[in-house]
């Protein structure tokens, strides 16, 4: 099995099953299709990933009514294909994300200054503007309604005040673009409706009152836009499922050990084997959980998307 194919294969059983038939099918179909892979593997590595392709696809096609529908109409055209898959990067901006950073973000002396790193169209940067369901336990007014199951953590009882946010990223989108917002429906997984009425909601909200958003680099231009948080404020960095776009090891080392010295609280919530050195020993509670960490320390194994996070006991 080649490595695209074995990708595509991990996705469809490690991150769809149980959440997305349709793109658990597709990924399935992908890993054994030669053709396929043909086209996959003229595109440079890191626009291979099965996320950007489905929904480079249904941007250009619409919801495929299975396989058969999928492969026919993508070798049938594969360049314009190719021209979305370069053009389009996988800038999933679930607002869901903030249920989990909620707790932590509560928690910490106020008011906050934050600093999202791939903010995308900056939704995560709103965290007090959206309700919050912890499983009967409601906190804010929405909508949107973000919903979360705690496992082992008592939920907020406040809102965060924040009193200065920014976002960097490398392709900041416009939460008030037509064309950036269908973008972003697209990186919803087609069954899961109700994230998908939560990201319209949210980007009314955004493109109402938007966040500051700034074109750069994480290595590059990060330290001078954290030089601008105000005196007076708990200075907090974070980050959701951006440092797997780094591929060499020894950037997100650098990027891991930089960051501490730029905020009073970095929270990063990544896949775990991105985070070298951080997870606690012995596998994820379920497959396909982020591991969220505060200043490096593992604290709770999360959901990827916002909906699910379960305290990681603290070994002291």
């Amino acid at each position: 099995m080649s490595g695209t194919a074995a990708r595509y294969r991990r996705f469809a059983v490690g991150e769809a099953a149980g959440r997305s038939p349709l793109y658990e099918a597709l990924a399935l179909g992908v890993a054994g299709d030669a053709d396929i892979l043909a086209f996959l593997d003229t595109l440079p590595e890191p626009r291979r990933q099965p996320n950007l392709l489905f929904a480079a696809f249904r941007h250009l096609h619409g919801v495929p009514a299975g396989w058969d529908a999928f492969r026919a109409a993508l070798l049938a055209a594969p360049a314009p294909q190719r021209a979305a898959m370069l053009a389009r990067t996988t800038q999933t901006n679930e607002p869901g994300r903030c249920a989990v950073l909620l707790p932590f973000l509560a928690a910490l002396p106020q008011p906050l200054s934050l600093i999202e790193v791939g903010a995308s169209a900056g939704l995560c940067l709103l965290p007090d503007r959206y309700g919050y369901d912890y499983g009967g336990a409601r906190l804010g007014a929405g909508p949107p309604v973000l919903p979360c199951a705690l496992q082992g953590m008592a939920p907020p009882v406040a809102l965060p005040r924040i009193a200065w946010r920014a976002g960097l990223d490398l392709n900041p989108l416009d939460p008030a673009s037509p064309e950036d917002a269908a973008w972003l429906r697209t990186l919803v997984w087609p069954e899961q409706r109700g994230r998908a009425e939560r990201l319209d909601t949210a980007l009314a909200l955004a493109a109402a009152d938007p966040p500051r958003l700034v074109a750069g680099d994480l290595r590059r231009d990060l330290a001078a836009l954290a030089a601008e948080a105000p005196a007076g404020t708990t200075r907090v960095i974070f980050h959701t499922a951006v440092l797997a776009y780094l591929p060499d090891p020894a950037d997100r080392a650098a990027f891991m050990r930089d960051v501490r010295d730029l905020c009073d609280v970095w929270i990063a919530n990544e896949a775990p084997g991105v985070l070298p050195g951080l997870a606690p020993p012995g596998p994820p509670p379920a497959a396909g959980r982020f591991l969220l960490t505060v200043n490096g320390a593992p604290r709770a194994w999360t959901d990827p998307h916002g909906a699910a996070m379960e305290a990681i006991p603290d070994p002291s």
